[in-house]
Protein backbone atom coordinates (compact mmCIF):
# COMPACT_ATOMS: atom_id res chain seq x y z
CA UNK A 1 0.00 0.00 0.00
CA UNK A 2 1.33 3.36 -0.21
CA UNK A 3 0.12 6.47 1.46
CA UNK A 4 0.66 9.90 2.11
CA UNK A 5 3.46 10.35 4.84
CA UNK A 6 2.48 12.27 7.97
CA UNK A 7 4.93 13.84 10.74
CA UNK A 8 4.94 10.19 12.86
CA UNK A 9 6.47 8.54 9.84
CA UNK A 10 9.63 10.84 9.84
CA UNK A 11 11.90 8.32 12.06
CA UNK A 12 11.10 5.68 9.77
CA UNK A 13 11.86 7.59 6.45
CA UNK A 14 15.18 9.16 7.45
CA UNK A 15 16.24 5.72 8.76
CA UNK A 16 15.73 4.60 5.35
CA UNK A 17 17.67 7.25 4.10
CA UNK A 18 20.16 6.52 6.03
CA UNK A 19 19.91 3.04 4.65
CA UNK A 20 20.32 4.13 1.03
CA UNK A 21 23.20 6.61 1.62
CA UNK A 22 24.97 3.32 3.05
CA UNK A 23 24.12 1.32 0.03
CA UNK A 24 25.13 3.73 -2.76
CA UNK A 25 28.56 4.25 -0.76
CA UNK A 26 29.39 0.81 -0.80
CA UNK A 27 28.17 0.50 -4.46
CA UNK A 28 30.84 3.43 -4.90
CA UNK A 29 28.12 6.14 -6.14
CA UNK A 30 28.54 8.98 -5.07
CA UNK A 31 24.68 10.32 -4.67
CA UNK A 32 23.44 11.67 -1.41
CA UNK A 33 26.77 11.37 0.84
CA UNK A 34 26.59 15.02 2.16
CA UNK A 35 23.50 13.87 4.23
CA UNK A 36 20.42 14.77 1.55
CA UNK A 37 17.92 14.37 1.76
CA UNK A 38 18.50 16.43 5.53
CA UNK A 39 16.03 16.74 7.98
CA UNK A 40 14.65 19.87 6.36
CA UNK A 41 13.71 18.38 3.14
CA UNK A 42 11.79 15.24 4.57
CA UNK A 43 9.66 17.51 6.67
CA UNK A 44 9.16 19.84 4.21
CA UNK A 45 8.16 17.14 1.90
CA UNK A 46 5.78 15.97 4.67
CA UNK A 47 4.00 19.43 5.55
CA UNK A 48 3.87 20.21 1.90
CA UNK A 49 2.09 16.94 1.32
CA UNK A 50 4.25 15.75 -1.56
CA UNK A 51 5.92 12.47 0.75
CA UNK A 52 4.71 9.25 0.30
CA UNK A 53 5.51 5.90 1.94
CA UNK A 54 5.35 2.31 0.92
CA UNK A 55 4.02 0.11 3.74
CA UNK A 56 3.09 -3.37 4.45
CA UNK A 57 1.09 -3.85 7.29
CA UNK A 58 2.80 -1.41 10.50
CA UNK A 59 5.62 -1.39 8.89
CA UNK A 60 7.37 1.50 6.10
CA UNK A 61 9.64 0.21 3.46
CA UNK A 62 9.60 2.67 0.91
CA UNK A 63 9.41 6.58 0.52
CA UNK A 64 9.61 8.58 -2.25
CA UNK A 65 8.13 12.17 -3.23
CA UNK A 66 5.50 13.34 -5.97
CA UNK A 67 5.33 16.85 -7.44
CA UNK A 68 2.67 18.16 -9.49
CA UNK A 69 4.05 20.80 -11.81
CA UNK A 70 7.41 22.38 -13.30
CA UNK A 71 10.28 21.39 -11.42
CA UNK A 72 12.84 24.24 -11.45
CA UNK A 73 15.73 21.88 -11.97
CA UNK A 74 13.93 20.44 -14.87
CA UNK A 75 13.90 23.90 -16.80
CA UNK A 76 17.22 23.88 -18.56
CA UNK A 77 18.78 20.15 -20.22
CA UNK A 78 21.67 19.92 -21.75
CA UNK A 79 22.92 17.00 -24.11
CA UNK A 80 19.29 16.11 -25.13
CA UNK A 81 15.63 17.54 -24.86
CA UNK A 82 12.44 16.63 -23.08
CA UNK A 83 10.05 14.52 -24.88
CA UNK A 84 7.13 16.75 -24.08
CA UNK A 85 6.69 20.04 -22.99
CA UNK A 86 2.87 19.02 -21.36
CA UNK A 87 2.25 19.13 -17.68
CA UNK A 88 3.93 16.37 -15.65
CA UNK A 89 4.70 14.91 -11.91
CA UNK A 90 8.30 14.62 -10.89
CA UNK A 91 9.56 11.84 -9.00
CA UNK A 92 12.29 12.45 -6.35
CA UNK A 93 14.00 10.80 -3.14
CA UNK A 94 13.18 7.37 -3.84
CA UNK A 95 14.80 5.23 -1.29
CA UNK A 96 13.68 1.60 0.04
CA UNK A 97 14.78 -0.48 2.92
CA UNK A 98 15.73 -3.16 0.73
CA UNK A 99 13.26 -5.38 2.24
CA UNK A 100 10.93 -5.87 -0.66
CA UNK A 101 11.99 -6.01 -4.57
CA UNK A 102 9.97 -4.32 -6.96
CA UNK A 103 9.81 -1.33 -5.43
CA UNK A 104 10.34 1.44 -8.11
CA UNK A 105 7.42 -0.59 -9.79
CA UNK A 106 4.95 -0.11 -7.57
CA UNK A 107 6.00 3.45 -7.39
CA UNK A 108 5.83 3.99 -10.85
CA UNK A 109 1.95 2.37 -10.76
CA UNK A 110 1.30 4.91 -8.40
CA UNK A 111 2.60 7.92 -9.94
CA UNK A 112 1.24 7.05 -13.58
CA UNK A 113 -2.24 6.75 -12.07
CA UNK A 114 -1.92 10.34 -11.62
CA UNK A 115 -0.57 11.20 -14.41
CA UNK A 116 0.61 9.83 -17.82
CA UNK A 117 3.59 12.44 -18.10
CA UNK A 118 6.31 11.90 -15.31
CA UNK A 119 9.85 13.06 -15.13
CA UNK A 120 12.83 12.12 -13.10
CA UNK A 121 16.80 12.36 -12.54
CA UNK A 122 19.27 10.26 -10.85
CA UNK A 123 23.19 10.11 -10.49
CA UNK A 124 24.89 8.60 -13.88
CA UNK A 125 26.59 5.83 -11.74
CA UNK A 126 23.69 4.89 -10.33
CA UNK A 127 23.00 1.89 -12.63
CA UNK A 128 20.10 0.33 -10.85
CA UNK A 129 17.45 3.08 -10.66
CA UNK A 130 18.91 3.42 -14.66
CA UNK A 131 18.05 0.04 -15.08
CA UNK A 132 14.27 -0.14 -13.68
CA UNK A 133 13.87 3.45 -15.41
CA UNK A 134 14.41 1.75 -18.72
CA UNK A 135 12.39 -1.28 -17.68
CA UNK A 136 9.54 1.27 -16.92
CA UNK A 137 9.60 3.07 -20.15
CA UNK A 138 11.26 5.95 -18.81
CA UNK A 139 13.61 7.30 -21.92
CA UNK A 140 16.96 9.13 -21.48
CA UNK A 141 16.42 13.46 -22.30
CA UNK A 142 20.02 14.43 -21.05
CA UNK A 143 21.41 16.34 -18.83
CA UNK A 144 20.15 18.87 -15.91
CA UNK A 145 21.66 20.34 -12.85
CA UNK A 146 20.28 20.77 -9.20
CA UNK A 147 20.60 23.89 -7.49
CA UNK A 148 23.83 22.90 -5.71
CA UNK A 149 25.47 22.61 -9.80
CA UNK A 150 25.68 18.51 -9.61
CA UNK A 151 24.89 17.32 -12.73
CA UNK A 152 21.92 14.33 -12.82
CA UNK A 153 20.85 12.26 -16.15
CA UNK A 154 17.30 12.80 -16.51
CA UNK A 155 14.39 10.61 -17.92
CA UNK A 156 10.61 11.05 -19.07
CA UNK A 157 8.10 8.76 -19.30
CA UNK A 158 5.29 10.09 -21.62
CA UNK A 159 2.28 8.41 -22.76
CA UNK A 160 1.61 11.48 -24.87
CA UNK A 161 3.78 10.90 -28.13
Amino acid sequence: MIRKSVPEDFDAINSIYQRARKYMARCGIDQWQDGYPFKEDILSDINGSVSYVLVSGAEIYATFVLIRGEDPDYRNIEDGEWKSSQPYFAIHRVASDGSHRGVFNEIFEFARSRSGHLRIDTHRQNVNMRRVLAANGFEYCGVIHLKDGSARDAFEYTEHK
